[in-house]
């Protein structure tokens, strides 16, 4: 099995200028400007009773965003988004944030990676061809309910196929692990999406693997690295970065037992403060970067310790999260510092879903489990696409042949 699966969706940067294509851009951009008109129009004739203080209007319009492309089936689509001004001096601001052209569709490439981001947005797939048409004008005639039920199969389709993969002559150097949930549009309370995204020999990131189970089971980690391993990966990775709550560790330590472990500072940064008072969480913050951020293991030590007699009377709960978990906070020191932005944090995943997870509230239905899965298939393989190599590439073969490293720092043993 040595064929690889993985989609690469077309560019649609490459269709040639001509007279028609630049009248279907220029429609497609006037669509999209009158429906967000339609729709600030709409937000604001809902507030239009409320006045300020000084008694003018509390919501008023402010001009435009700044322009930007979208990139559709028809090639880039300049745009220009109405913004407000709210005037209002006490409760929460209110905000303009345009339903059809969401920020996450910033980048779109084609008509394929829409469809999955509306999809989790909450449209139906009655709806589709509706909502695609002030994206795509004349080109979403032929996307009828059916069309789309048929790309839905077809991506679980490549997603089996994908998670079938040979794994034999691949060698991955860091391996990054999250559970991502889509509620409330996947139907089961727990249900959600492991995700694994390694890094190789040659410092390039790509998907490694992608399954439904539960977040906090061991037994769902097991069963992925596991298949992981069946399928050839036969060498454990070096550093495996992640939350400290997942059922992961637990499956590491059973399949690849000789995997280092760097607990995420940001998950870890969040616990610590939520066992906190409000009143001094930023100072806490600050305290706590002081650790993570510095030089040295030696000055990070410190640093632990300062935060432990600082903290550790008033607020042992949330000092005990973080000692619990001290020398997993700080392996990365024992590799290259051109690699601590990447490794000290599960960023890499948490970047890529992070518009899903805050967009998902909002919904018609349920997805089922198979759907949902593939729905986070497309949207990695569209992300990872774009994904660029770690910095300090040249580094990763070091690593794999063993070379040591001490604050970031090659070690140079001279022979006795």
């Amino acid at each position: 099995m040595s064929e690889t699966t993985i989609t690469q969706l077309p560019d649609p940067s490459g269709f040639s200028p001509d007279p028609l294509t630049e009248v279907l851009r220029s429609g497609a951009r006037r669509l999209i400007e009158e429906a967000i008109e339609a729709e600030l129009n709409t937000l604001l004739a809902a507030y239009a009773d409320e006045k300020a203080e000084d008694g003018r209007a509390r919501l008023v319009r402010h001009g435009h965003l700044p322009e930007r492309e979208v990139m559709t089936g028809i090639g880039p689509v300049p745009v220009k988004v109405p913004r407000e001004r709210d005037r209002g001096e006490t409760g929460e601001k209110i905000r303009f944030a345009s339903s059809i052209l969401p920020p996450y569709l910033r980048k779109a490439r084609s008509v394929e990676e829409l469809l999955p981001w509306l999809y989790l947005k909450g449209i139906s797939t009655g709806d589709f061809q509706e909502a695609l048409a002030a994206l795509l004008g004349p080109n979403a005639a032929g996307l009828s309910s059916t069309t789309i039920s048929r790309l839905k199969a077809d991506w679980s389709t490549d997603c089996e196929r994908w998670q079938r993969r040979d794994l034999s002559a691949r060698r991955f150097v860091y391996v990054w692990a999250d559970g991502v949930y889509f509620q409330p549009r996947v139907a089961e309370e727990k249900q959600c999406v492991l995700v694994l995204i390694g890094a190789d020999e040659w410092g390039r990131k790509e998907v490694l693997g992608l399954t439904d189970g539960y977040r906090e089971s061991t037994q769902s980690w097991r069963e992925l690295l596991l298949d992981l391993k069946r399928r050839g990966m036969a060498h454990a990775p070096d550093l495996a970065i992640g939350d400290g709550a997942l059922g992961f560790w637990a499956a590491l330590r059973e399949v690849f037992g000789s995997a280092r472990e760097q607990r995420c500072w940001v998950h870890k940064t969040g616990n610590v403060l939520n066992a906190m008072p409000k009143s001094v969480q930023a100072k806490a913050k600050g305290h706590l970067h002081d650790i993570w951020q510095a030089e040295t293991k030696t000055e990070a030590e410190a640093a632990f310790d300062f935060f432990v007699e600082t903290y550790g009377v008033k607020y042992d709960k949330a000092v005990a999260k973080l000692v619990k978990d001290r020398d997993v906070l700080l392996a990365f020191y024992d590799f290259p510092a051109e690699h601590w932005k990447h490794i000290r944090t599960s960023n890499p995943i948490e970047s890529t879903f992070a518009n899903v997870r805050h967009r998902t509230g909002k919904t018609k239905g349920c997805l089922s489990r198979k759907t949902g899965l593939a729905m986070a298939f497309k949207l990695m393989m569209s992300a990872q696409a774009r994904w660029r190599k770690l910095d300090g590439a040249n580094r990763m073969p070091e690593i794999v042949q063993g070379v040591e490293f001490k604050d970031g720092i090659k070690q140079l043993h001279q022979a006795a």
